[in-house]
């Protein structure tokens, strides 16, 4: 069954599919279909809305079924959790990077978007002022809230 999204989109699961493949998991039809339901989104989305979004599809998905999903793909390193938003943004074609890579996100507190960066020197310094804390950080995701560069041209 074609997945009837659009070809960037599906661009997007495909590589994401054999980024799977490489590290010898499957992207069943359904991690896929979720995966797709949040790359479309140009901002954040929340786990009922995309089990809305999948009922559409899908008429038995229940909220077990998304959370096992987000589950795997967040594993994978093919979404991340906003926490501060309680939403998940796809993490596809942004960085060349392993499973679990340090997320650094912008949050606009306009507009409601989120932008990942990838800082390498934001996490050395964090590494670094933890390890003279004596910590070992081994995950950290860093959430900023401010004003996007658009909104702050409109106001």
């Amino acid at each position: 069954m074609p997945d009837a999204f659009p070809p960037r989109i599906a661009a997007l699961l495909d590589q994401a599919e054999a980024r799977c493949a490489e590290r010898g998991v499957r992207m069943t039809e359904l991690r896929r279909e979720v995966l797709g339901l949040i790359l479309e989104r140009d901002s954040p989305t929340g786990a009922y809305d995309l089990l809305d979004k999948l009922r559409d599809r899908r008429r038995g998905a229940a909220p077990p079924t998304v959370y096992r999903a987000l589950e795997f793909l967040q594993e994978q390193g093919l979404v991340h959790r906003v926490e501060r938003l309680a939403a998940f943004i796809g993490c596809v074609d942004t960085h060349e990077h392993e499973a679990g890579h340090a997320a650094q996100f912008l949050i606009c507190r306009q507009c409601g978007r989120v932008t990942e960066i990838d800082d390498h020197a934001l996490s050395h310094a964090l590494a670094e002022a933890a390890e003279r804390a004596g910590f070992h950080v081994s995950g950290a995701t860093i959430e900023a809230e401010g004003v996007c560069r658009e909104c702050r041209a409109a106001a």
